[in-house]
């Protein structure tokens, strides 16, 4: 379920960054990295990339960054949910990116590219091709 007021941040976070960069021309396709900045407080972090390669069958397409929000992240804190651990906020996180592809302001960039969502150490999920 996605919560309103944690989502329109998440949006508003996303919409400043497509609105105020420009993604390099050698974009193939985006990751919303994931990260988890604090176990003990259950909060989660995401930065956007842009990669230079899309293949399915390299789980590590998303290493070849072409563009990064950096120190730009978003975080979330889950730790007043019933179901806080990190699988818990890839699931919120990607019905997130979910939404925003369907609903978004600037979607146009994004969905026309593959996009992917997973924690930096883990298995990507494919949202859209």
């Amino acid at each position: 379920m996605i919560q309103v007021e944690i989502y329109e941040a998440f949006v508003n976070w996303l919409d400043n960054i497509l609105e105020n960069n420009d993604m390099p021309n050698e974009t193939v396709s985006f990751c919303f990295n994931l990260y988890e900045e604090s176990t003990e407080d259950s909060v989660y972090a995401v930065q956007l990339v842009a990669c230079e390669i899309f293949d399915e069958n390299n789980p590590d397409w998303a290493c070849e960054e072409c563009w990064s929000s950096e120190e730009d992240i978003f975080c979330v804190e889950l730790s007043d949910e019933a179901e806080k651990d990190w699988k818990a906020a890839q699931k919120l996180i990607t019905g997130w990116i979910k939404e925003y592809l369907e609903n978004g302001k600037y979607a146009g960039i994004l969905d026309s590219k593959p996009v992917a969502a997973g924690f930096v150490d883990g298995d990507l999920e494919l949202i859209s091709r």
